[in-house]
């Protein structure tokens, strides 16, 4: 798949202040980002860029980071999070193209929950609902993470709205969140 979107590297290069965020053009894009880009804007034609999560950092780290590009927001860049509230490919349900297990249920009306309230702390410490819950929606939390960079870079002045709610096998939530009201740019 190839989705050549012209870069936006003013934009990029003024994410922040943050010197560990450098560019690198050596990637195209991932697949967390082609894959919504595409259906949104399918002439590509669109300025886009993305940033990759940074796994030596923590949860309450990558929400600090989503504060660090609120400024691109406030510029009315579009931020855009990929990724799935419940991300679980092992427990995967070929038999319930559109059901749920219980635990995947229960994290994703957990993270709901959370969004409603802008509680980003609830959201920056997961594991709090429960190591195992965590582990058993997330085996591996980059498909989490994007949501902690969009919740940055809101306030408690933002609407949510969930265009999309449901699952997909038992165990991938596919629950869109967008943030934003008439007062602001969405993103």
């Amino acid at each position: 798949m190839q989705y050549p979107a012209p870069g936006a590297p003013d934009e990029a290069a003024n994410i922040g202040s943050n010197p560990e965020i450098v560019p690198d053009e050596t990637w195209g894009f991932d697949h967390g980002a082609w894959s919504v880009l595409r259906h949104m804007y399918p002439k590509a034609d669109v300025p886009a860029f993305q940033l990759s999560l940074d796994k030596r950092r923590g949860f309450k780290e990558h929400l600090e980071l989503g504060h660090e590009i609120k400024n691109l927001r406030e510029r009315g860049v579009l931020i855009l999070g990929s990724g799935n509230i419940v991300h679980n490919l092992r427990h995967v349900d070929w038999d319930s193209p559109h059901g749920a297990y219980d635990w995947a249920r229960e994290f994703d009306l957990k993270v709901k929950s959370a969004v409603d309230e802008h509680d980003t702390v609830a959201l920056a410490q997961p594991q709090k609902w429960g190591e195992a819950l965590l582990a058993t929606a997330h085996p591996t939390v980059e498909h989490y993470l994007p949501l902690l960079y969009c919740m940055g870079s809101t306030d408690e002045a933002d609407s949510v709205s969930y265009p999309y709610e449901g699952f997909d096998y038992g165990s991938i939530s596919m629950r869109a969140v967008l943030f934003g009201n008439a007062t602001n740019k969405q993103k």
